[in-house]
């Protein structure tokens, strides 16, 4: 009987190593792709849109709501105080007590660090927070997506990442063993790419490029929106990139270390990172190198919901160099690939997006930009980028700073509501025209 249950078992583990072999590890090769998960995310839809009727209609019948309410990002306009002798009034109070409800009641920051609702819903009970039983039918196809998802998704996307990010480890230190040149920088852009699209479909991801004539190039800056830790491997399985960011213990030092060895990434300590000088010589020193890969940044510093892009740290716009803007999209029918890293730790996350349906995106490849001769600086040039990204990813574009998320509200725009309420009291004719 133990002889039977070990040779079912050899049987079973050689037949999931061939499928992985043949129908992910091979194509992450060669980077083909069978249709497999185009396929998927097709009948995915198909289902999405019968369960949601499904959901409209029985909630119809009973009366609920399926949705919560969703502001739309506009305020109040506002009708400042006319008269012919402009002065302090204890009325006046009234207009920021006002400004300051509008801003909790829709709030433009901080409803861009939650995922928003679906207008549709997507058989994940995470995405629709006012989900009730509806049908015998639809529970029941609900409960079938759980075994799926977690019985047989989350196995098989767990050892793909270990298969990648194992594979990544060893091999770029094999490629670290050989002297720089020719080979190692052929060799190094095969690993990478091999490996990154074997975490990709670790996720199920489904990704769409765009206008791939203007891929970022040698000596170059490649400058995105930043909704997810994963945008690194979304952008990484179509093409090589430096790596920009700080030194970390644990398994993520351990894959730096590693990567390090096989590509000249750019890797600060703790103590360097505020040293803005020096963080810009390294990283002029990089593109003056032409044989050196373009380097990936994330301008805004922290996860965006991938509904809008804000503001864009001056620092990488400061070199002078060639910047490659792109922008990503992600659709949240499938999974919510925004991560929320004050609600939820890595791991959790990871959870998450593995046990989704899948990950699909969109990429747009934007032609390359340079700061204008005429005296444009580095925040209006990051500012130009920004809303280039924001334009074609249908994004929208706010000055806010994404730092805001975590901390106090900066002096200059106390400093704008104050000079609104002085041209008030100077009596300007644009504010004090009749409403």
């Amino acid at each position: 009987c133990e002889g039977l249950i070990c040779m079912l078992l050899g049987i079973s583990f050689t037949v999931w190593f061939t499928l992985l072999l043949v129908f992910i590890i091979v194509p992450a090769i060669f980077g083909v792709s069978f249709g497999i998960r185009r396929l998927y995310m097709k009948s995915l839809i198909k289902l999405f849109e019968w369960a949601t009727l499904r959901m409209e209609r029985g909630a119809k019948e009973k009366n609920q709501h399926l949705y919560k309410p969703y502001s739309n990002g506009e305020t109040l306009k506002r009708s400042l105080r006319g008269g012919a002798e402009p002065e302090f009034d204890m009325s006046d109070i009234f207009y920021f007590c006002r400004r300051g409800v509008e801003s909790i009641v829709d709030d433009e920051v901080t409803k861009r660090f939650t995922a928003e609702e679906l207008e549709s819903w997507n058989l994940l009970t995470r995405s629709n927070y006012n989900f009730h039983h509806i049908s015998t039918r639809l529970t029941a196809l609900w409960g079938v997506g759980v075994l799926i998802r977690y019985g047989f998704l989350l196995p098989l996307r767990v050892t793909l990442a270990f298969t990648g990010v194992g594979l990544l480890v060893v091999l770029t230190s094999v490629v670290g063993l050989f002297p720089n040149g020719r080979m190692k920088n052929y060799l190094s852009d095969k690993v990478h790419l091999m490996c990154y699209r074997i975490c990709v479909r670790s996720l199920t991801a489904i990704i769409t490029y765009h206008d791939s004539e203007n891929k970022p190039k040698n000596g170059g800056i490649c400058v995105a929106n930043h909704t997810s830790p994963i945008d690194v491997i979304i952008l990484a399985s179509d093409g090589c990139y430096a790596m920009v960011g700080q030194v970390h213990g644990g398994l993520m030092g351990v894959i730096q270390r590693a990567m390090v060895k096989a590509c000249p990434h750019i890797w600060f300590e703790r103590s360097e990172v505020k040293d803005r000088h020096l963080v810009a010589k390294r990283l002029s020193d990089h593109v003056a190198d032409t044989s050196k890969l373009p380097i990936l940044i994330f301008p805004e510093g922290t996860c965006i919901n991938n509904t809008s892009v804000m503001m864009f740290k001056k620092g990488s716009f400061e070199i002078g160099s060639t910047v490659y803007p792109v922008a990503i999209k992600y659709d949240p029918r499938f999974g919510e690939a925004f991560w929320n890293s004050s609600k939820f730790g890595m791991v959790n996350y990871l959870l998450h997006m593995m046990s989704s349906w899948a990950i699909v995106c969109s990429v747009w490849y934007l032609p390359p930009m340079s700061r204008m001769v005429s005296g444009e600086d580095a925040v209006q040039f990051a500012n130009r980028v920004k809303a280039a990204i924001a334009r074609k990813g249908g994004l929208a574009d706010l000055l806010w700073d994404g730092g805001l998320k975590r901390g106090k509200v900066k002096e200059v725009f106390k400093e704008e509501q104050q000079k609104l309420y002085s041209k008030v009291l100077v009596g300007s004719s644009e504010d004090r025209s009749p409403s």
